[in-house]
């Protein structure tokens, strides 16, 4: 019996000689007067949904038998033993304290830790979700987030402590470089290969914003960001190193967005004094004078080119709104108000010419989005989420956007759609 209810037994069988007995088998089934799924119904759904979480860790080495294992503990903990109204890094921390073979058996098998604590904690927030959902009223904690809207897989956790919002860029397909500000003021990287993320690291640097990146060729990245005496400040992947960093001066009061028309130029737009927008371009040869191109921001900028003569610049208006302006390749158009209640700065990205995607943070901290689709605007949509800092976006082809925030552990939260 367990808690009153009958449960079958598990089954144990050695790895080798050197590693711990860990189950390859098990039937646990549990009676539940409220009809709360059972721990095969749980793990059903992720192996029939979740599939990606089974395949990150194959690609890290991970055989498929043990992975169900791992993943059959950690849903049987949250299901049976933890407070769901917990998050699910918590969850999975007390998970580890109570399940002392677990670190060992992960560190005898040479796993990447950093890839099977994301891995996990994902679960966890899986089977919360269900579990949520399933209960016939809610708990004093909080509540399940909306599901992602349609076409958009569930947030994951890519780890870290960050400090305000993220940034991204692509340089190629199935590419992708997050840069993100860590506590000690530092900026930090964090890559997408094509098959997995890579490891943290650290590009230095004392940053006072969020930093922006931009990707104008392969394997080149250029990211900014404000220094502490709030200047713009440039460093650059050539693709074979990092360079130092420059100052490019100004004086910003948020931290920079910037965009690419065509190969070799960079137009860097900064929110500075009276909160108005400025912009910085590099033309190929050297960096130009800055350009006071007006408005009355109440947030970073955002920008984004989808041509080569084409710039889209957003930002938060000062009744919370959504505002725009644009360059046509002759003239800067006036702001343009589109509407909606911002509760952070904007993000945007254009999966192809003439197609524009805004996301920002509203109200409840949903994600929500609004696309030029070539001739109007459409509605808002709602994404869902539980995102504590502005949103940043990249699309890598045709039919894929990725979006990251500032997850509610501090942590670096990613969705996409395509």
């Amino acid at each position: 019996m367990y808690n009153g209810y009958p449960y079958y037994y598990v089954q144990y069988v050695p790895m080798n000689p050197h590693t711990p007995f860990i189950p390859v088998q098990t039937q646990y089934v549990q009676n539940n007067p409220q009809q709360k799924p059972s721990v095969q119904q749980l793990m059903q759904t992720i192996r029939s949904q979740h599939s990606n979480l089974y395949t990150q860790l194959e690609r890290a080495g991970v055989n498929r038998q043990l992975i169900e294992t791992l993943f059959f503990y950690v849903v049987n903990f949250t299901r049976n033993q933890a407070n769901i109204n917990q998050s699910a890094r918590q969850i999975y921390s007390e998970f580890q304290r109570e399940t002392p073979w677990f670190n060992t058996l992960v560190r005898s098998l040479n796993i990447p830790l950093n890839t099977m604590d994301r891995v996990l904690t994902r679960v966890i927030e899986i089977t919360l979700n269900i579990l949520r959902g399933s209960q016939p009223t809610p708990g004093p904690g909080p509540a399940p987030g909306p599901t992602p809207g349609q076409g958009w897989a569930d947030w994951e956790s890519l780890g870290g402590t960050i400090v305000g919002a993220p940034t991204a860029s692509s340089w190629s397909t199935n590419r992708l470089d997050v840069f993100a500000r860590g506590t000690d003021n530092a900026l930090y990287h964090i890559w997408w290969d094509g098959s997995r993320w890579s490891d943290w690291e650290s590009l230095g640097g004392v940053l006072t914003s969020p930093p922006g990146a931009v990707s104008w060729g392969p394997n080149r990245i250029d990211v900014f960001v404000r220094g502490t005496d709030n200047a713009l400040y440039h460093k650059w992947w050539d693709g074979s190193r990092w360079s130092d960093w420059e100052n490019l001066g100004g004086t910003l009061t948020s931290g920079p967005a910037t965009s690419s028309r065509r190969t070799n130029q960079l137009d860097v737009f900064v929110r500075g004094s009276g909160n108005r927008l400025y912009k910085k371009t590099w033309n190929g040869a050297s960096w130009e004078e800055w350009e006071d191109l007006g408005g009355n921001l109440n947030s970073e900028p955002a920008a984004i080119s989808w041509g080569p003569n084409r710039i889209d610049v957003f930002a938060r208006g000062q009744n919370n709104e959504l505002i725009h302006k644009w360059w046509s390749g002759n003239n800067w158009s006036d702001w343009e108000s589109l509407g909606g209640t911002l509760t952070s700065a904007p993000t945007v990205s254009s999966r192809r010419a003439n197609h524009l995607d805004v996301f920002v943070r509203g109200t409840g901290n949903r994600l929500y989005k609004r696309s030029w689709i070539g001739s109007r605007w459409d509605s808002w949509e709602s994404i869902g989420g539980n995102i504590t800092s502005a949103p940043a976006a990249v699309s890598w082809g045709p039919n894929r956007t990725d979006v990251f925030a500032k997850g509610q552990n501090n942590d670096l939260i990613h969705t996409y759609q395509g």
